[in-house]
Formats: C-alpha cells, sequence, structure tokens
C-alpha cells in the first residue's frame, strides 16, 4: 500500500459541488492499493501515518506525529499512486489493486483509522473528486508498505 502523506493546514474534498471531508491542522493522505496488499500492509501503513513524525516541537524540528498534537485526518482513495511509469509516455495501472479490493481495503484502513485516532475524515472511493489544500511547509512524504 502506497500514501502521499502531506501536512496541511486545512484540506477537503468535493463531489459534485459537495464537500464530503474537512479538516483543519493535520494530515491530507492520498490512499493507493497494490494488487497484493492485505489488511496487514493496511495495518503496517496505518502504524506510519499516524507515527510519522513530520509536525515541529517545541525547538522547530520534526518530532510530532499527528497524534501527538491531536491533529486531523483526510484518508482520500487515489489508485493512480499504483501507477508503474517506467516506460513510455502513458502510465500503467497493472500493479493496482482491482476496484473492489481497493475499496475494501482503503474502507478496512479508515475503519481502522477512525479505531485509532479522532478525527478522520474521507473522500469518495470510486468517485471524480476535487481536493483543496494548503501544504504546510510544504512538507509532503510517500510511504509504502510492501507485502512481505
Amino acid at each position: 500500500m502506497i500514501a502521499l502523506l502531506q501536512r496541511v493546514a486545512y484540506a477537503k474534498v468535493e463531489v459534485s459541488k459537495e464537500i464530503v471531508g474537512s479538516i483543519d491542522v493535520g494530515l491530507l493522505v492520498f490512499v493507493g492499493v497494490e494488487r497484493n496488499d492485505a489488511q496487514d500492509q493496511a495495518n503496517r501503513l496505518l502504524e506510519k501515518i499516524l507515527g510519522y513524525r513530520v509536525f515541529s516541537d517545541q525547538e522547530g524540528k520534526m518530532n510530532l506525529s499527528v497524534q501527538d498534537i491531536k491533529g486531523s485526518v483526510l484518508l482520500v482513495p487515489q489508485f493512480t499512486l499504483a501507477a508503474d511509469t517506467g516506460k513510455g509516455l502513458r502510465p500503467s495501472f497493472s500493479s493496482a489493486a482491482e476496484p473492489e479490493q481497493g475499496k475494501e481495503l482503503f474502507e478496512y484502513l479508515v475503519e481502522r483509522a477512525r479505531q485509532e485516532h479522532d478525527p478522520v475524515a474521507t473522500g469518495k472511493f470510486g468517485a471524480d473528486m476535487q481536493v483543496s489544500l494548503m501544504n504546510d511547509g510544504p512538507v509532503t512524504f510517500w510511504l509504502q508498505v510492501s507485502p512481505k
């Protein structure tokens, strides 16, 4: 599983001009599910998302997690993160999970996130979403958890 994590001052997701998820200070996390992913990868990725130290402490060093600052999390499904861009000028999505598997694992990740952290907002799986954000820093990290 893949997460593109951004530290944000705020973020929101709209579908058909309706806000389906929004947060203030916290993490906007785009989530991609790969073909061989399972709940184990989702669990390990969530541990990284919630524990990754990207917020500044009193000395200005990135030593605090979203849990430490009691920030918000906005999880947005994005299958294009699993694209193979190694050849040519058109991405291949052969390594991305099938939609049913992707939806199942994304929903599992959201459920687990809500058990471990509050607040958690989401985008809508399979929808044409418009995402607005103010990246704080900018701070952006690519996290990937591969099957063992």
